[in-house]
């Protein structure tokens, strides 16, 4: 099992400035590898407080490069409907060559309709946009002339550099989080998962269609999922952490998802309303996708996690609620001192 650390800023300047969070979350990365973290993940988004700190994830996994020294580098995830696949191919293959190969790329459909609306760009073609450059990405990373032209995109015979350090190219994630269609795509292509904060049953399930839809091994698919993690000495401190911090963070994401009440779309036809369901179920909601607690419930709580999904790593989000960079490192702490070593 693998574990590594997660960003999804949400955070504003009249919390936390940008300088400061990212002064915060790039000692935590630092501090993470020093403990034997494998992993740092950081999302893409834009123009509001939920993730509008991070409009590029490969700009930040550079700093952190240039940071550590062994700590594979996680987009969690590149939007390919607000890129060309040529511009994400060639600034993957950068980062993977400055970091010596510790690139992995995850890639989302995204789903904010402000950030579609403000770049152009029609929802109901972010599943087409996904896939294809899902699909584009280990032919341009391949050195070969790439021609290929469909409605969303044209390419002519373009060759793209530089070209990535690892021999066939980074890993290649693919997020999912509500749509089956997503989930059976994903296994059938041979893509690796990327499931985030949900009720954990319903990510079971979903697991299970994403396995069951691939011809490939076990061995072959790797998947990882990405919940909020806080760890005090006692479970009466975690929770009134927990849930101060959690409150926060749905407000964020809720005042994001408020774009969804007059909005709907084919291609996500759940969707509408967002911003009702996820007030509706509260911070107690938020709680049952998140691991909080003592040292002693954590490893609880990490090991049903562990019996219900059948996961390869885990990745920990610890900025959630704007935390301090004190609530950050006593979390990765108490992990790496009272919980990892109990979850073999």
């Amino acid at each position: 099992m693998d574990f590594g650390i997660s960003f999804l800023p949400d955070s504003n300047p009249s919390g936390k400035t940008a300088s400061q969070y990212y002064e915060d979350v790039l000692d935590i990365a630092v501090l993470a590898e020093s403990l034997g973290f494998s992993y740092c993940k950081m999302t893409e988004h834009y123009l509001s407080s939920y993730g509008g700190y991070c409009p590029d994830p490969l700009m930040f996994l550079t700093a952190v490069a240039e940071r550590t020294k062994s700590m594979r580098l996680m987009t969690g995830a590149i939007i390919p409907a607000y890129h060309n696949p040529i511009e994400v191919a060639a600034k993957t293959g950068m980062l993977d060559v400055l970091s010596g190969g510790r690139l992995e790329v995850g890639l989302a459909r995204g789903y904010m309709p402000f950030e579609f609306d403000a770049f152009g760009i029609d929802m109901d073609s972010s599943r087409q946009r996904f896939e294809e450059t899902a699909e584009l990405l280990p032919r341009l990373w391949s050195g070969e002339k790439v021609s290929f032209h469909s409605r969303c995109f044209s390419l002519d015979s373009c060759q793209s550099f530089p070209l990535p350090v690892q021999e066939t190219g980074p890993r290649l994630w693919g997020a999912a989080v509500r749509s089956r269609e997503s989930f059976s795509w994903l296994g059938e292509h041979g893509f690796n998962l990327l499931v985030g904060l949900a009720d954990l049953q319903k990510v079971a399930s979903n697991v299970n269609i994403y396995r069951e839809s691939s011809s490939l091994s076990k061995d072959q698919l790797q998947v990882f999922i990405s919940l909020p993690l806080l760890i005090r000495p006692t479970d009466e401190q975690a929770l009134h952490d927990g849930k101060k911090q959690l409150a926060k963070y749905l407000d964020t994401w809720a005042s994001a998802a408020d774009s969804w009440s007059f909005r709907r779309s084919e291609a996500y036809k759940s969707y509408t309303n967002m911003a009702a369901g996820l007030r509706a179920q509260g911070v107690e909601g938020l709680l049952k996708g998140a691991i909080v607690g003592s040292p002693m419930s954590c490893v609880k709580q990490m090991k049903e996690m562990m019996s219900l999904i059948d996961l390869d790593g885990v990745l920990f989000q610890l900025d959630f609620g704007s935390a301090s960079r004190e609530s950050m490192e006593e979390t990765v702490r108490l992990f790496t001192e009272e919980v990892r070593g109990k979850l073999v």
